[in-house]
């Protein structure tokens, strides 16, 4: 999303408040009103943004882009990030108010690569989705399938992980365990343990 794009998808717009609104919308924090709001990779967010969140937050008030009137919210925002925040504070890169207000709870996952033990469980999740969505059964990983997805440093963490399973869904036909073959894992040997 652009910054406009991403303000108008958060907050909503009046109808003429820019080039192409054509039509009043709603945004996230109107359409979520009494629930939770998830946001993601919240640390890549410019700094004008960063101001309009903090308001929302505080004041549980927001206006739509080009609005007037002010609109009231009660929703619980849930944010994720792979960026340090507490360094991006140092550094001037995001609010260090906004900071507080979002870290009320913090919980710090690892990433997959030093999760060895969560890998083939995950997969097994994701597989029987994405099989699943296809018409396909999934009977499991074969003993090399299990191995190499354990062994694989995951770069792009969980997604990538997400990624390699869905490709194999679509490649894979027939009625035994997935094998090694259908993963496409790169042989790359920095992205392997051992």
């Amino acid at each position: 999303f652009t910054d406009q794009l991403l303000e108008s998808e958060l907050f909503g717009h009046e109808r003429g408040a820019f080039t192409g609104a054509l039509v009043q919308k709603k945004g996230l924090f109107e359409i979520a009103q009494g629930g939770t709001l998830f946001l993601d990779e919240i640390g890549e967010m410019d700094a004008k943004l960063q101001a309009r969140m903090l308001r929302v937050l505080q004041e549980k008030t927001f206006r739509r882009l080009g609005g007037t009137a002010d609109i009231a919210t009660d929703v619980r925002v849930v944010a994720a990030t792979n960026q340090d925040l507490p360094n991006r504070v140092k550094q001037g890169k995001f609010r260090d108010d906004l900071y507080h207000r979002l870290s009320r709870v913090v919980m710090e996952l690892p990433p997959l690569r030093d999760r060895t033990e969560d890998i083939v469980p995950m997969a097994e999740m994701f597989a029987r989705r994405a099989f699943g969505s296809r018409g396909k059964r999934f009977d499991g990983f074969t003993e090399d399938a299990a191995s190499a997805i354990t062994n694989y440093t995951w770069p792009g963490n969980v997604r990538e992980l997400l990624n390699v399973i869905e490709r194999s869904s679509l490649l894979f036909e027939g009625n035994s365990p997935l094998s090694e073959t259908y993963l496409s894992l790169p042989k790359n040997p920095s992205t392997t343990r051992g």
